[in-house]
């Protein structure tokens, strides 16, 4: 993804959204963005950091939805609520 890329996502958002770095596809937590930060690779081509914020707490758990959007997770749905079936006598124990 090249700068441009992000200017033209993040352009259709609400400029007052705050923004977030989703991290690590097997367990996904939400940072906080502390900077952009402008340097080169080994090579002396230009690149871009979007780094973590200074305090670097983690937010929380990714929500699964935005993980399933990433792709990286499986859509999943919550198991269908049966009653369970009684275990032991019905008399009590007697």
């Amino acid at each position: 993804m090249t700068v441009g890329d992000l200017i033209d996502l993040l352009s259709a958002c609400d400029r007052d959204t705050p923004a977030r770095l989703a991290i690590n596809p097997f367990f996904p937590m939400a940072h906080r963005i502390g900077g952009v930060i402008a340097s080169q690779d080994e090579s002396g081509n230009p690149l871009v950091f979007i780094a973590e914020a200074k305090d670097a707490d983690q937010i929380g758990y990714l929500p699964p939805d935005i993980a399933v959007q990433l792709t990286w997770h499986e859509p999943t749905e919550a198991p269908s609520h049966r009653r369970r079936k009684a275990t032991g006598p019905r008399d009590g124990g007697n």
